[in-house]
């Protein structure tokens, strides 16, 4: 399971508007890096919204937010089109990346348990080290730890 300390891996996958985004090509860069459960989905929604209010603070740090789930490049164009999401957004559709991560887990709600993302975001440094992660997050006020995180890494 890749979490603090270990490499990014070398994958490419495909984004929003038919797009792609290969991890090697992020190198120099900083990188935000969150998994959520399902696109237009309510704390998913919050989430995003909130990376997006904050992206100009994080690009004035030379970093870059991707947000993934499983959902599908059509599922991402209509969710990133609704609420005026400015960061890309990646299908892992075969879920090998949030295998990779840990982030696929046996989740339950209303009495039903069934496989799922836990939402999670990884900071990865300019070499392409995860330096931080968190697991099982609470939205609220979790973009602005995240900031200052990548402040602090920024030095």
């Amino acid at each position: 399971m890749i979490d603090v300390g270990d490499k990014l891996p070398d994958v490419t996958l495909p984004a929003d508007g038919g797009g792609s985004v290969s991890f090697a090509a992020l190198r120099g860069k900083i990188v935000v890096l969150y998994f959520y459960p399902k696109d237009d989905t309510p704390g998913c929604t919050k989430e995003s919204c909130s990376f997006r209010d904050n992206l100009p603070d994080f690009s004035q740090l030379d970093c870059v937010v991707l947000g993934v789930s499983r959902d599908d490049g059509a599922s991402h164009d209509a969710f990133k089109k609704k609420f005026s999401l400015n960061f890309p957004l990646l299908s892992d559709t075969d879920g090998s990346l949030c295998e990779a991560f840990g982030v696929w887990k046996l989740r339950s709600m209303y009495g039903k348990s069934f496989m799922g993302i836990e939402r999670s975001t990884f900071l990865i440094d300019a070499e392409g080290t995860v330096r931080k992660s968190w697991r099982k997050v609470n939205v609220d006020g979790h973009i602005e730890e995240v900031l200052a995180e990548v402040k602090a890494l920024k030095g």
